[in-house]
């Protein structure tokens, strides 16, 4: 029976220990092997073991720091432990105290360094959790430009600030602790020794005094930090942000005043203690402390400033803070170099200019991206578990000429598979990958066939384009983990009557030739299946992490990424690029927008190979701060712009996301004047637009025109803007796309006398136009669903132009959009035709016979309003 509980309880205790064990084994172990293996496959196997070694680091140091600090304070305050000893009656009693005296300091000693390490630990563990900004702070330098409030480099407030506030808040934690601990150990003495009375001898006097001048110091450091978080400061939101009139005039010397009381009641605290005298002058300097920090931190004041100093003359008591903040705002967005140009009208008919028109024609977008994505998913999906994530817009040279187009990624889609596939084998061994892209122009016809670029599986071209690898293993959809090659092989191609196989033969990701691999894949993944299946060979490779946004933040979690990546076609093979962008709350100032940030740089550009899922990281703003301070802390792992492959060069672009944000601030601070800014006359916003009955907000959108030199196409952001309020047009805001333009921000401002119809004018004329109300009803009434699209704001040589597509729909379930017509609208004309060639001569003969009928109505001797015939007096006025 003993031996049957013996076994039992052997057995029971060897289960724990095996659960625990796989427990440890599959959380810690296998996920550090796993990153890597990853890292190593990527070749930033250096970059995981400085990240990791950072981590450990930084949290080692300052662990180390607190408990030399506790360690040696304790010791020191050992020392001075029954060092007044009390009359004793006899040499034996004597003799007993010291006894306990010596039990007492060696006991204590052998407590001091587990209790010092437990305390090093909890002050030191909130640093290891920001031991990034820990080291942007070691490897920054001077960003080269001042904060217009203290005249301190901008790098203070990324890298200084959070620290020293974080590094301050633990010291003071550890001071707090460490002196409440020392009055522990005093206090312990006394009971064990039965000591009577608590008297200190001087050095323990000394060095608690010197403790507490370090926690005051401390504090003293806390106040003087607070003057820079006033440069947050939203009372005065939403006219504008930072410190105003308040907060630099009364509450800053409220600060000075409060560091200086502070200071003095150290200094008399510390006289006082050691000579019993000047109680007097301590009592001021606290009361001069009180009262400035009842002051500073009282609404009181600062509301009675703000109501009957500052209310009445508001603007010329804010003059100096509104200008900072507008200076300090541009600067933050990356807006302080915009270049305004007046946009010259001129309702000239355009004869004289029609070969230069045509050539901003052939690239006009009239299709509109969601749109044209259904028409992607009917025509070229070919198979359900094929999808288009999503439509991109870029430009190509095709046949000698500049290009813009709509292409989109044929990705893998699991999710459509049809229910008695979705089994591990299909989905982890043969559907592995996407294939090829579909590429069609900007500009087509209605009525007309869809001119493909690129098209088919495998990706076939009329027009040159070229792919020797179109398959595609990471990209925009939600991938999960897959192996390949493998002996089952993998999906290729689908023909008519078969489906090839192919086999995998890029070096993406990790190999699992292994059992030891596959076991820890199969623990990492959960999926027990990894481990038993006889599927893989020596060239098996375990790709993961294949969705290339969650594969960049796995790499580098410090960037923000761009909501739009996109795919770019070379001969090579396809690969996307993916902006990135530098983000912080910390510019001193600045607005910040809805996002929470207040300085945006679009710092990074980022390649992602969708063959074997390499990831390359380039520079694209070199003058950020931010940046520069990571290219210190990881060398080599972000490489220059010009490193870039020459393939991929031309398809670099402005981000939208970026050029969104800019232009949202921008809306209200293009008004540099400070009174013109104070009564915000001029706020713009982003116009609304009809997208078939529904009105929604207008975005930036590429277009290729030769608006910033006459001389060059440009491919380029266009963001129209209406002012706040209103419908008609106020100005156009491009960005160039290509170099020597790159990052080239443009406003053109239309004269406020001027009236130019904006976006929901031109949808309210068009709703209006008899003409296309009785097409769109004849179309409705065969059976066809009527759809228009987003609308194009295009200067064309002095004049603005709206293009909308007009889109047909089957009523049907199945329904392919089909481009139909394309509306074309300058002033309050309205035409419609197939094509934008022919929608532009019907409008310029329009404008031609309108100029005419006017010419005639106002010939020689019939007078103009206004004026009076010869010979006759004009009436007096009333």
């Amino acid at each position: 029976m003993q031996r049957l509980k013996r076994w039992l309880l052997t057995l029971l205790i060897g289960g724990l220990l095996f659960v625990v064990g796989y427990f440890l084994f599959a959380v810690l172990f296998t996920e550090f092997m796993v990153d890597l293996w990853w890292f190593r496959s990527l070749g930033y196997e250096k970059y995981f073991w400085l990240r990791l070694g950072y981590q450990y680091l930084i949290f080692a140091a300052f662990t180390l720091l607190f408990f030399c600090t506790f360690f040696l304070n304790f010791w020191i305050g050992s020392r001075y432990l029954g060092n007044v000893e009390p009359p004793m009656p006899t040499d034996q009693a004597r003799s007993k105290y010291r006894e306990l005296v010596r039990h007492f300091r060696v006991g204590s000693l052998r407590v001091y360094g587990p209790f010092s390490l437990a305390l090093a630990v909890l002050v030191a563990w909130p640093l290891y959790k920001k031991w990034d900004a820990a080291l942007l702070y070691v490897f920054s330098q001077p960003a080269g430009f001042q904060d217009p409030y203290f005249g301190v480099d901008i790098s203070y407030y990324f890298f200084s600030l959070p620290i020293y506030q974080l590094l301050l808040n633990e010291m003071l934690v550890a001071l707090l602790l460490l002196t409440s601990g020392l009055l522990l150990l005093y206090w312990l003495e006394r009971r064990l020794l039965a000591r009577q009375e608590l008297h200190l001898p001087k050095g323990a006097r000394i060095h608690l005094s010197l403790l507490l001048c370090l926690l005051f110091g401390l504090a003293a450091w806390k106040l003087f930090l607070q003057r820079y978080e006033l440069l947050y400061e939203t009372n005065h939101a939403p006219l504008f942000y930072g410190p105003g009139f308040v907060e630099m005039r009364v509450i800053l010397p409220l600060i000075y005043i409060s560091l200086a009381g502070l200071i003095g009641l150290v200094c008399c605290l510390l006289y006082y203690i050691h000579t019993r005298r000047g109680l007097k002058p301590l009592a001021v300097a606290g009361i001069i402390l009180v009262l400035a920090l009842g002051a500073r931190y009282s609404q009181s004041l600062s509301n009675a400033v703000q109501k009957y100093i500052v209310k009445p003359n508001e603007i010329s008591r804010e003059k100096d803070f509104i200008e900072k903040n507008i200076a300090a705002t541009l600067r933050a967005y990356n807006l302080h170099e915009v270049e305004i140009r007046e946009f010259s009208l001129d309702d000239l008919p355009w004869d004289d200019k029609a070969p230069q028109i045509k050539a901003n024609l052939r690239n006009i977008p009239v299709w509109d991206k969601e749109v044209l994505g259904d028409v992607f998913e009917q025509l070229e999906q070919l198979r359900t578990y094929y999808d288009f994530t999503g439509v991109s817009v870029d430009r190509y040279n095709v046949n000698g000429l500049h290009q813009q187009v709509f292409l989109a990624a044929r990705e893998l889609n699991l999710q459509e598979l049809p229910e008695g596939a979705r089994n591990w084998v299909n989905e982890r061994l043969k559907y592995t990958h996407g294939c090829g892209v579909v590429m069609v122009p900007a500009a087509q016809a209605g009525d007309e066939p869809m001119t493909w670029f690129i098209q088919g599986i495998p990706p076939t071209s009329a027009y040159g384009f070229q792919i020797d690898e179109p398959a595609i293993y990471y990209g925009r959809a939600k991938y999960g983990p897959a192996i390949a090659p493998n002996d089952s092989g993998e999906m290729g191609y689908p023909t008519a009557d078969t489906i090839s196989i192919v086999n995998y033969l890029g070096k993406g990701d990790v190999q699992v030739s292994n059992l030891f691999r596959k076991l820890i894949f199969a623990l990492y993944f959960g999926e027990k299946d990894i481990f038993f299946t006889t599927k893989t060979n020596r060239d098996s490779r375990m790709l993961f992490r294949r969705n290339i946004v969650e594969r960049v933040k796995a790499l580098t979690p410090f960037f923000t990424m761009d909501k739009d990546p996109y795919v770019v076609v070379t001969p090579k093979g396809l690969f996307w690029l993916q902006d990135a962008y530098i983000t912080s709350d910390r510019y001193p100032g600045a607005q910040p927008c809805e996002s929470g940030f207040n300085y945006i740089r679009n710092s990074v550009k980022i390649v992602i190979d969708a063959y074997d899922g390499s990831v390359d990281y380039y520079v694209a703003d070199p003058q950020d701060p931010v940046i520069q301070a990571y290219r210190r802390i990881y060398p080599g792992l972000l490489k220059n712009l010009e490193e870039l492959p020459e393939g991929l060069k031309g398809h670099v672009r402005y981000p939208k996301d970026f050029f969104d944000v800019q232009m949202g601030v921008y809306s209200k601070y293009h008004q540099y004047d400070v009174e013109e800014f104070y009564k915000q006359e001029d706020m713009w916003e982003f116009p609304e637009a009809g997208m078939g009955s529904r009105l929604r907000r207008m975005n930036p959108y590429y277009l290729s025109l030769n608006i910033i030199d006459p001389r060059r196409m440009d491919f380029l952001l266009l963001c129209p803007m209406t002012p706040k309020a209103r419908a008609n047009l106020r100005s156009l805001c491009v960005v160039g796309c290509d170099e020597p333009n790159y990052g080239k921000i443009i406003i053109y401002s239309f004269p406020r006398g001027s009236l130019i119809h904006g976006p929901s004018q031109v949808d309210a004329m068009i709703n209006q136009d008899t003409r296309v109300a009785e097409q769109f009803t004849l179309w409705n009434q065969m059976g066809s669903q009527v759809e228009r699209g987003n609308i194009v704001v295009l200067p064309v040589d002095g004049s603005i132009v709206y293009i909308q597509p007009v889109y047909l729909k089957a009523a049907g379930k199945l329904k392919i959009p089909q481009l139909k017509r394309l509306l074309v609208c300058k002033g309050e004309t309205v035409v419609m035709a197939p094509s934008l060639e022919e929608g532009f001569e019907i409008l310029n003969e329009r404008f031609q016979a309108q100029s005419e009928r006017i010419r005639r109505r106002l010939k020689p001797g019939i007078p103009e309003a206004g004026e009076v015939p010869n010979g006759e007096e004009k009436p007096p006025s009333r």
